[in-house]
């Protein structure tokens, strides 16, 4: 999936729990587990104020958009040979 969650990133900065990031945005653990392992499908834009309200972020600080056919950085077979 190219949008990748970076909640548990913003989490350790703030050195928050799951459970009192849920409570305070008002989702279920299981709920902000299902964001955090990038299995939601979509959003609320409602809930995206919300976590970054408790979590003082921009919605850009949570969501990262990565490009599914780059090859990775540390992968050889990216053309390149070696001498």
């Amino acid at each position: 999936m190219p949008i990748v969650v970076r909640i548990d990133v913003e989490l350790a900065r703030r050195k928050m729990s799951v459970g009192e990031f849920a409570e305070r945005v008002g989702l279920t653990p299981a709920n902000v587990a299902v964001l955090k392992n990038g299995r939601a499908k979509a959003v609320r834009f409602s809930t995206l104020e919300a976590m970054c309200r408790v979590l003082e972020c921009q919605p850009g600080d949570l969501l990262e958009w990565v490009d599914d056919d780059a090859p990775p950085l540390d992968d050889p077979s990216d053309g390149e040979t070696e001498a």
